[in-house]
């Protein structure tokens, strides 16, 4: 679709304007309407007589396409560093033919933006309709709209993140993987491979996260990806601790030199285990100064209030604010992060059923959380 035609249609339903409003003087509403279409081309004089109407320059527009479609690179080739960069100070180029796409590289760059107005749809092409598809959560439409690695890879996070189907995100993260090594993109290979070892790790298989772990782990060096690498060796030793494997990952989390938010909780869980009660509360007290970059603070607060309450309680199994602060924390996580942070606290969950003798709650949890139990008893 022409991009005047779209820029003009997009301005115009922003105005609130009617086409008989913007066009009277200029031109009939009928040509109008085909050139919001992209069925008729405006002439210059008709164009530049709409644009000066609705305010719109065009100086910016080489620049912007050009801004456009070096952000779609980076977009498809999963170099999202690059992408923050480029859409920094995407807003002065909202108002060009490219606005519409920049509008939605933006957003989908954005966690939890909502998608554009439905009106806008009829402006937007096959490629823009599947930026829309995945900011509306509807993702096999996307796929079908643009089936490039991308589209997959998305779909294949979603689904890894939602929990519910972590076959069908393997699949979908495995078609992302083979169609970014055809298409050249070796950085979303890596994450392809290190959310794969994801799904396997909420699903404590040691062996297949390992293998998927191991292929990243190579892409990550190749690409001197030094935060890709330290995700993996996260990631890893947090499944560790939920296989029952606590040396082990106390063997990472308490030899880093800078740890962050999240592994200060990890390093006092795995502390909390082996017996280490004084390291667990230091590593509680560093822990008090600092918020995670992927979880709220106030959530973070709670989950570490949780390893504490243990600690300076060793009865805490029969004080019913313990049962109401684990809980509450649960239900929070389960609502509104990722399945894996909800499935790490799965235990302590099932521990306090049991121990209050609350078996059908804890039935009912098993049966339909999607995140597996460690056999080892907490």
């Amino acid at each position: 679709m022409d991009d005047y035609g779209v820029l003009i249609h997009r301005e115009r339903l922003l105005r609130n304007w009617s086409q008989e409003g913007l066009c009277k003087g200029i031109c009939a509403v009928s040509y109008l309407s085909k050139i919001e279409q992209g069925k008729a081309a405006p002439s210059d004089a008709v164009l530049r007589l709409l644009l000066e109407r609705l305010e719109i320059s065009t100086e910016l527009d080489a620049e912007a396409r050009e801004l456009c479609n070096r952000a779609y690179e980076a977009l498809f080739s999963g170099d999202f560093e690059a992408l923050d960069e480029l859409l920094a100070d995407v807003e002065r180029h909202f108002r060009t033919g490219a606005g519409l796409d920049l509008m939605l590289l933006q957003r989908l760059n954005q966690p939890g933006a909502e998608p554009l107005d439905v009106s806008l749809e009829a402006c937007m092409d096959t490629r823009t309709l599947a930026l829309q598809r995945v900011l509306q959560g509807r993702y096999p439409e996307a796929i079908a709209l643009c089936p490039n690695a991308y589209f997959y890879y998305v779909a294949g996070v979603e689904a890894y993140e939602s929990g519910e189907n972590y076959p069908k995100a393997v699949e979908y993260l495995q078609t992302a993987y083979d169609l970014a090594a055809k298409e050249g993109r070796p950085y979303l290979m890596l994450d392809t491979r290190l959310f794969m070892g994801n799904c396997y790790a909420n699903q404590i298989d040691l062996a297949n996260m390992e293998r998927h772990f191991q292929i990243a782990e190579r892409l990550a060096r190749a690409l001197r990806h030094d935060v890709s690498l330290e995700h993996i060796r996260y990631n890893r030793a947090a499944t560790q601790i939920e296989a029952g494997k606590y040396a082990d990952a106390y063997a990472y989390f308490s030899t880093l030199s800078d740890p962050g938010a999240l592994s200060l909780h990890k390093l006092a869980v795995c502390c909390e285990k082996l017996g280490k009660r004084e390291q667990a509360l230091a590593a509680l007290d560093k822990a008090k100064e600092m918020t995670p970059d992927v979880l709220p603070g106030d959530l973070y607060k709670k989950m570490c209030a949780l390893v504490r309450y243990r600690l300076e309680h060793p009865d805490y199994l029969t004080h019913a604010e313990y049962g109401k602060q684990l809980l509450t924390t649960f239900d929070a996580l389960r609502r509104n992060q990722p399945i894996g942070y909800a499935g790490f606290h799965l235990p302590w969950v099932l521990e306090w059923y049991q121990a209050n003798r609350q078996y059908k709650a804890a039935f009912a949890l098993l049966a339909n959380f999607p995140v597996k139990v460690p056999f080892q008893p907490i």
